[in-house]
C-alpha cells in the first residue's frame, strides 16, 4: 500500500489526483475507488491517504484509497 496527498479533487467530475509519498507520481482516482470512511464530497485537497495502484485501461489509477 503507497501513501501521499491529494493533489486536486475536480468535485462535478467525480475525480481527482493524489501524489505519492513514496515515486511522487500523480495517480488519477475516482470517487468508485474511494473507502467509504472518505466522503468524497468533503475532499479539497491536502489531506493525507493511502491506496493500491491498479493498472487500468488508461494507465495506472489509485484504488482503496483510505485516509492516513
Amino acid at each position: 500500500m503507497a501513501s501521499g496527498t491529494v493533489k486536486k479533487v475536480v468535485s462535478d467530475r467525480g475525480f481527482g489526483f493524489i501524489t505519492s509519498d513514496d515515486d511522487a507520481k500523480d495517480y488519477f482516482f475516482h470517487r468508485d475507488g474511494l473507502d467509504r470512511s472518505i466522503a468524497f464530497d468533503r475532499l479539497a485537497g491536502g489531506e493525507k491517504v493511502t491506496f493500491d495502484v491498479e493498472q487500468s485501461p488508461r494507465g495506472p489509477r489509485a484504488v482503496k484509497v483510505t485516509a492516513a
